[in-house]
């Protein structure tokens, strides 16, 4: 389990295709000081298995799934990805629960300068996952825990402070670009279990304690 606070911004060595999928190298520092063969990693909020960790890098084998699913399959020698590792037991949760699987692929549209190095995102969404967006919900773009501002049709808008900007990915990118999003682990089981209610017979308390409310 991640949390969405990026911790480094890690520099993509090189990316080369196997038979199926790829297998990905990324320069670093900070993440690897106690990253074991085998363990997770999250790069660009993509949960994967490091392979070779070393004090300077480690890589990571992408399956088709993963490079159809997320923004990964676009990486070059050069670019910069967000980087995290799991959540320690004795870790603080700072964002919300991530846990590096993506739900669909957004469309960068813009980053717009609001004073003093704070930005308003806006990104378009695909329309599978309006369901599990809300305003003042939590999101992770690209593996960064971020708060829904604004909710506008199929564009979604967020504030980044200069921490932020400062620290991830978000400053690179441009019109057009495909970012990661997971949606709120939450909300996907809410929207579930609401899904197999019965509405027909109406709503009652009795109905709500049935489904643990």
């Amino acid at each position: 389990m991640f949390t969405g606070i990026v911790e480094e911004l890690g520099t993509v060595e090189s990316i080369e295709t196997q038979a199926a999928g790829s297998r990905l190298k990324v320069r670093c520092s900070t993440v690897t000081a106690d990253l074991a063969e085998g363990g997770s990693i999250a790069v660009n909020g993509v949960c994967l298995t490091a392979i070779a960790p070393r004090g300077d890098s480690f890589s990571a084998d992408l399956a088709p799934e993963t490079l159809r699913r997320s923004n990964l399959g676009a990486l070059r020698a050069g670019s910069r990805v967000n980087l995290e590792r799991p959540l320690s037991p004795a870790g603080r949760l700072s964002g919300h629960i991530v846990q590096g699987h993506v739900d669909g692929v957004g469309e960068f549209l813009s980053l717009d300068g609001l004073g003093a190095d704070n930005w308003w995102l806006r990104i378009r969404v695909p329309s599978e996952l309006d369901a599990f967006l809300v305003y003042k919900g939590s999101i992770a773009i690209d593996g960064i825990s971020l708060t829904i501002a604004a909710l506008e049709g199929d564009v979604l808008s967020v504030t980044i402070i200069p921490h932020t900007y400062r620290n991830t990915t978000l400053g690179g990118y441009r019109p057009g670009a495909r970012v990661n999003l997971e949606c709120d682990i939450l909300a996907k089981h809410v929207e579930k279990l609401l899904r197999k209610l019965d509405w027909k017979s109406g709503l009652t308390v009795e109905k709500l304690r049935e489904n643990g409310y």
